[in-house]
């Protein structure tokens, strides 16, 4: 069994013992269709593990604090699915100038106040960010939260990720790439 394999299996077992809240089970996972039409609507393709854990998993209603959004249907909470919430961040950026949101960056996970953990569709290990937008500027609201997917999976399930209490020491290092990727889109 491949590591991505065993990561999948253990995140199974985590995702059917625990419930995040607002959700009251875990959503059935999504079809090769429903992955199409969110890709499509996109522009891009998920990165393959994203991809995994929504179709082998769940449409959302798992993972750390208020788990993963559902693709394109809206989670219990009524917050919008991660299809809409990108779009809505990449209309807002176009909109305000000042607040750019960079292409490729899928809003993953909702955190509270604003924030969210976004995955970085353009690397090849698919990069977790956190965009915590109550800093002063758009230069101070990206940080790394772990460098791949894979590692950002391992902390919620083994309780090591900065947003668990035992852990509200850890500091994230900003993200170096976010001038050069919003000046670039905006170029383009």
């Amino acid at each position: 069994m491949t590591e991505t394999e065993q990561l999948l299996v253990r995140v199974l077992a985590e995702a059917r013992n625990s419930r995040p809240w607002g959700w009251p089970s875990l959503p059935e996972p999504v079809d090769a269709a429903m992955l199409a039409r969110a890709e499509s609507a996109l522009g891009f393709s998920v990165p393959p593990l994203l991809a995994a854990l929504y179709l082998r998993i769940g449409d959302g209603g798992f993972g750390p604090e208020y788990g993963l959004l559902p693709l394109l249907d809206s989670p219990p909470s009524g917050e919008p699915a991660v299809v809409a919430q990108y779009l809505a961040h990449r209309e807002s950026g176009r909109k305000d100038p000042a607040w750019p949101w960079p292409e490729g960056i899928l809003p993953i996970s909702h955190w509270g106040c604003g924030m969210y953990a976004c995955v970085d569709c353009r690397t090849p290990d698919a990069t977790v960010l956190l965009f915590e937008p109550n800093a002063d500027d758009a230069d101070h609201a990206w940080y790394v939260d772990a460098p791949t997917l894979t590692v950002w999976l391992d902390a919620w399930l083994q309780g090591t990720g900065w947003y668990d209490e035992l852990n509200d020491d850890t500091d994230l290092q900003p993200w170096p790439d976010f001038r050069t990727r919003t000046t670039t889109t905006r170029a383009s």
